[in-house]
């Protein structure tokens, strides 16, 4: 994909805001090729733009399908401009264009909070406490209230202290912003937000993605590309599906990716972190912490003093070795990560 930058004040169209996904050095790879991308920069393709042929290729559509071209684990995603040439793809998802500015870089839960935005903005608000009727939402105020929409593409908002959201159509989204309120979303490309102080949202659909971060709130994300986030004190967050990520924030929070390629970090301090897929990787950043890579060819990090724990498996399967140490001892290194090959922890990239 040749490309150079551009500069920021020279435009051919209104810029048009998306999302784009790059790997952990804030490259992308096509056929390939590495490209280097800065974050404020500007970037112009010469060549033709057609979308999965030229072009720099972002997501102009749900949000959440940004998962179907990069996994959760590893993915520094930012949101751009585009404008120039354009040329979409996938029901006008997947754009390709002519010029590129990299915007701010957000993660996972804001991602997850503009999908909810995404889906509630193209749904009509109806009176009431639940709807069936495709792209049609339902918001209840008042404390204890329930919303539910079972269309598709519908959205659910239960703002109440202990009301409850539930979205089950296919893009469905559900806000649940009480104390204790409890957020579901199970259609293909749901996403479920629970900002309550004891909340629990759950996304299980193929793209859906869960965030709870009230205190003790819990978030699970059992959907094949599904992220999990739970920042609030104790938060647990649990992504089991394919490429799931789960991230626990929260003080003695613990965050679980069992799905192969999944990515399991746990900042909070004393926190837990497993990653048990294939190819999985966990990370412990907070203080006292612990990484546990369990999955054949899994990987673990973790800061200066955390604990980690790796597992070798043979292609069968099988525990051939396992090794515990402390990140920053014995020639461990902290925030690097490493792998068992031969009983002895490699560094990896």
């Amino acid at each position: 994909m040749p490309a150079k930058k551009k500069s920021a004040a020279a435009t051919d169209s209104a810029p048009i805001i998306a999302y784009k996904g790059f790997r952990d050095d804030l490259t992308c790879r096509p056929d390939g090729k590495v490209f280097q991308f800065e974050i404020g920069q500007t970037y112009r393709h010469d060549g033709p733009v057609k979308a999965c042929k030229g072009g720099f290729h972002v997501i102009t559509g749900h949000p959440l399908a940004l998962f179907q071209y990069y996994a959760p684990a590893g993915t520094r995603i930012c949101q751009v401009e585009i404008s120039g040439e354009t040329h979409s793809d996938d029901g006008g998802e997947k754009t390709a264009a002519e010029i590129l500015t990299v915007g701010k870089e957000i993660g996972l839960t804001q991602l997850i909070l503009d999908a909810v935005k995404w889906v509630t903005d193209r749904a009509k608000l109806v009176d009431g406490n639940h709807t069936s009727g495709d792209q049609e939402a339902v918001k209840v105020t008042d404390d204890g209230g329930a919303a539910t929409a079972s269309g598709v593409e519908g959205a659910a908002t239960a703002s109440g202290a202990r009301g409850a959201a539930t979205a089950s159509g296919n893009g469905g989204a559900a806000t649940a912003s009480g104390d204790r309120g409890a957020a579901t979303a199970s259609g293909d490309r749901g996403a479920a937000t629970a900002s309550g102080d004891r909340g629990a949202a759950t996304a299980s659909g193929d793209w859906g993605a869960a965030t709870a971060s009230g205190y003790q709130g819990a978030a699970t994300a059992s959907g094949d590309w599904g992220a999990a986030t739970a920042s609030g004190e104790q938060g647990a967050a649990t992504a089991s599906g394919w490429w799931g990520a789960a991230t626990a924030s929260g003080y003695q929070g613990a965050a679980t990716a069992s799905g192969n390629g999944g990515a399991a970090t746990a900042s909070g301090d004393r926190g837990a972190a497993t990653a048990s897929g294939y190819q999985g990787a966990a990370t412990a950043s907070g203080y006292q912490g612990a990484a546990t890579a369990s999955g054949f060819e899994g990987k673990a990090r973790g800061r200066e003093g955390c604990a980690l724990f790796l597992v070798e498996r043979s292609t069968s399967g099988e525990i051939v070795n396992v090794w515990a140490g402390i990140a920053g001892r014995d020639g461990i290194k902290p925030d690097t990560w490493y792998q068992l090959r031969g009983g002895k922890p490699v560094e990896v990239e």
